[in-house]
C-alpha cells in the first residue's frame, strides 16, 4: 500500500471544515522570535492543510527526553519539547540562541554559576495530566527535568551530561541508590529555583560545554504532573510526550508511523533569520522572512527500513523530505549534484558532511575480544587492519562518505583535518600479528584462540540492506585473516538496548553530534559512561586520565594535545576501528519552502513552509 493510500484522519486532529476557521490561535499575544526581543503580534495558527511527510530509516524508541537514546526519537522530541537554548537556523558554524530562556545565561563566579530566566507566557500542550488547567512552563520544570537524568530508577543513557558537574546532584543520586527513592523535592545548592522564572545552576568546576548541554533535547522541560500520570515502572514516559514545543503527538503506530500536529498552546515566532555565506541562504530568506511560524500544521513520519522503498516513495511524491543514503546515490546523483531528471522536477538538495562518526566497536568486557592483555589487543588490532574503509566508501557508500581519520569529525570543535590514523588496511600485517600472538590456524583453515579453543566472532547488525552490506564487508575482512564470523540480526531498537547492557560482541555504530564540541565524541570511551554512551564498554585507565584532564580546560591547543594522545590510545588498544563520516544528502520536494538541513538540530519542521498552490518553490 502506498503512503498516500494509507493516509487517514488523525485522532484528535481538527476536521477539515474547521481548519480554516481556526487559523487565529490567539490575538495580541507577546511572542518572540528565536533571535530578537519579544514583540506583541497576532499569532496565526499553523495551517492544518499544510502537511510535511518525512521518513526515518529505522524505528524510534519512544519520546521521553531522559530515556530515548536514538536519533529518530530525538528528532521528534525536538519538535514536542523545548530546551532553554537552541541554535540559529541559518548560522554556520552553529550558533547558540535562546529558546525557552529569555536570553543566553548570565555566567559568573569564574564560570561556575549560570543564571537562566525562563520566558513567561509559555504553556504546555493541553493534557489530562493538568486536570483541565492551563499549565505554564516555569523554572522548576527545568530543575525537575535535570534531576530526572540522574534518577537511578530511570537509568537514563544521558546521565553523563550532568554527572560530576552540578553541586549536590551526584549526592542526591547516590542517596536514591541507597534508599530506592529519588527525592525530587530536595533543594540543591546547584539547582536553585530563585523565583518562578529564574533557575541558577552552580557547578563544582567550570564546564565549557554546559550551554551546549542545555540546548540538547535530553535537558528539555518535562512537567512533573505528566511523569506522575504516565510513567511506567521504570519512571519513563515514552508514549505520552507533553511539551511546550511547536508540535504535539497526535497518533503513534510503533515502528511504523508517527503523526504530529501543531500545538495549539505554542506561542509562535516570526521567521527572521539572517543569510550567511551560503548562496542558498538568500533564496531561503526571500521565501520565509516575516512569516509567523510554524506554518506547517501536520507532520507525518513513516518508518521505512529499505532504501529502495524510501526512494520510490519520494519519487512518487509520497514523501517531502528524505535523507539519501549512499547505496541509492547513483540512482539520483552525479557525484555531489542531483541528476538532471531530479533537477527538472524541481527537487532541491541540502548537502554537507554530517558532524558524525561511524565506528566499529568490540565489547571490551567480552571474554573473546575484550581485555587489555597483549593477545587481546593484538586480536582487535588485526581485525581493525583487516577492514578496508576505502572499499566501504566505494562499494557500500558510493562515494557519499569520507574516511574518519580522527575520533572528532569535521564541523566539530577539536577536529584536526591534518591528523592521520596509524591504523591502515593491511591484511598481510594483520595475519602476521595473529601468528605472533598464538592465534594459529587449525586443520580446517580457521584460526583458534591461543589456548586452542575455537575463535568465532559474532557481528550484530540490522536486518536491512545496509546491514547486509555491512555483514558482507566484515565477512570479507575476517575471511582475509582466517577468522570465522557469525551474524546476529536484530531490530535497531533491540540492538541499542543490548549494547547498553554490554551484551553485543561487535557492532558498527554511529554517533552524530549532540553539540558541536569534541568532548561529545571523546566521552564515548570514558569508562564512567559504560551502559550509557560507551558502547565498547571500555575501561582504559590511560584514556580516562587524559579525558578527565581535557574536560577541565577550554577548547584550544592544550586540549587538542590531550585529544591527540587519546586518539593514539584508541589506535593502540583498538576498542574501535574508525570508519566514516557520511554526507547528508537531504532531498527536498519543490513544494517545501525554507528548508536547510542544520548540522546539529534534528528537526527543522517549525522553520519551513509548504506551498499549497501547486507552483512549487
Amino acid at each position: 500500500m502506498s503512503l498516500r493510500a494509507s493516509r487517514r484522519k488523525l485522532p484528535g486532529s481538527p476536521r477539515s471544515s474547521r481548519r480554516n476557521a481556526s487559523r487565529v490561535m490567539r490575538s495580541a499575544l507577546c511572542a518572540a522570535t528565536l533571535l530578537a526581543l519579544a514583540v506583541c503580534v497576532e499569532v496565526v495558527a499553523a495551517d492544518m492543510n499544510k502537511v510535511v511527510r518525512h521518513v526515518f530509516p529505522a524505528a524510534e524508541e519512544g519520546f521521553d527526553p531522559a530515556a530515548a537514546h536514538d536519533l529518530y526519537s530525538g528528532t521528534v522530541e525536538q519538535a514536542i519539547f523545548e530546551t532553554l537554548l537552541t541554535y540559529d537556523y541559518l548560522a554556520r558554524p552553529s550558533k547558540l540562541v535562546p529558546l525557552a530562556a529569555q536570553s543566553l545565561p548570565e555566567v559568573s563566579d569564574g564560570g561556575r554559576s549560570y543564571t537562566f530566566r525562563v520566558r513567561p507566557g509559555i504553556y504546555f500542550s493541553p493534557d489530562a495530566a493538568f486536570k483541565g488547567k492551563k499549565r505554564e512552563l516555569v523554572a522548576e520544570d527545568y530543575a525537575f527535568s535535570l534531576k530526572r537524568l540522574v534518577d537511578p530508577k530511570i537509568r537514563s543513557p544521558w546521565a553523563w551530561l550532568l554527572e560530576g558537574k552540578i553541586i549536590g546532584l551526584d549526592e542526591l543520586a547516590a542517596a536514591a541508590k541507597k534508599s530506592g527513592k529519588f527525592d525530587y523535592d530536595a533543594r540543591l545548592p546547584g539547582l536553585e529555583v530563585v523565583d518562578r522564572y529564574t533557575l541558577r545552576i552552580r557547578l563544582k568546576q567550570p564546564d565549557y560545554d554546559l550551554s551546549y548541554v542545555l540546548a540538547h533535547e535530553p535537558t528539555s522541560a518535562v512537567a512533573r504532573e505528566v511523569v506522575e500520570t504516565y510513567a511506567d515502572v521504570g519512571g519513563r514516559v515514552m508514549a505520552n510526550p507533553v511539551g511546550t514545543g511547536p508540535y504535539r503527538l497526535a497518533n503513534w503506530i510503533r515502528s511504523s508511523k508517527i503523526f504530529l500536529e501543531a500545538n495549539p498552546e505554542y506561542r509562535g515566532f516570526t521567521w527572521n533569520f539572517k543569510a550567511g555565506s551560503d548562496p542558498e541562504d538568500a533564496r531561503i530568506v526571500a521565501e520565509m522572512k516575516g512569516k509567523m511560524m510554524p506554518q506547517v500544521g501536520r507532520v507525518e513520519i513513516s518508518i521505512m527500513e529499505e532504501d529502495q522503498s524510501r526512494l520510490l516513495a519520494f519519487q512518487n511524491g509520497e514523501l517531502d523530505l528524505m535523507n539519501l543514503e549512499g547505496p541509492l546515490a547513483p540512482m539520483v546523483m552525479n557525484g555531489a549534484s542531483l541528476s538532471g531528471e531530479m533537477r527538472k522536477k524541481g527537487v532541491k538538495l541540502s548537502r554537507f558532511v554530517d558532524p558524525e562518526l561511524s565506528y566499529h566497536y568490540w565489547n571490551m568486557t567480552d571474554p573473546v575480544v575484550g581485555g587489555l592483555s597483549k593477545e587481546k589487543i593484538a586480536l582487535r588490532r588485526a581485525m581493525a587492519m583487516a577492514y578496508d574503509v576505502d572499499e566501504e566508501i566505494r562499494i557500500v557508500r558510493n562515494g557519499q562518505a569520507i574516511e574518519a581519520q580522527y575520533p572528532i569529525p569535521p564541523g566539530v570543535v577539536g577536529n584536526d583535518p591534518a591528523y592521520r590514523s596509524s591504523v591502515k588496511h593491511d591484511a598481510t600485517s594483520a595475519n602476521a600479528l595473529l601468528d605472533r600472538f598464538g592465534y594459529k590456524k587449525g586443520p580446517d583453515g580457521w584460526r583458534t584462540l591461543p589456548d586452542g579453543k575455537p575463535l568465532v566472532l559474532r557481528y550484530a547488525s540490522r536486518p536491512d540492506s545496509l546491514g547486509r552490506q555491512q555483514d558482507e564487508m566484515w565477512k570479507k575482512a575476517l575471511d582475509s585473516i582466517s577468522i570465522r564470523m557469525e551474524v546476529q540480526k536484530d531490530k535497531f531498537t533491540e540492538l541499542l538496548k543490548l549494547e547498553k547492557q554490554c551484551r553485543l560482541q561487535m557492532r558498527t555504530a554511529s554517533w552524530i553530534a549532540d553539540y558541536p564540541d569534541g568532548d561529545n565524541f571523546m566521552q564515548l570511551l570514558y569508562s564512567k559512561n559504560i551502559f550509557q554512551s560507551n558502547n565498547a564498554c571500555a575501561t582504559i585507565p590511560e584514556y580516562d586520565k587524559l579525558y578527565e584532564q581535557s574536560i577541565r580546560i577550554p577548547a584550544g591547543p592544550e586540549r587538542d594535545r590531550l585529544y591527540h594522545e587519546m586518539a593514539r590510545i584508541i589506535e593502540t588498544y583498538a576498542p574501535w576501528r574508525l570508519g566514516i563520516s557520511r554526507y547528508r544528502n537531504m532531498l527536498i520536494q519543490p513544494r517545501v519552502l525554507g528548508y536547510k538541513k542544520h548540522p546539529i538540530l534534528h528537526s527543522e519542521w517549525q522553520y519551513i513552509d509548504v506551498d499549497t498552490t501547486g507552483k512549487g518553490g
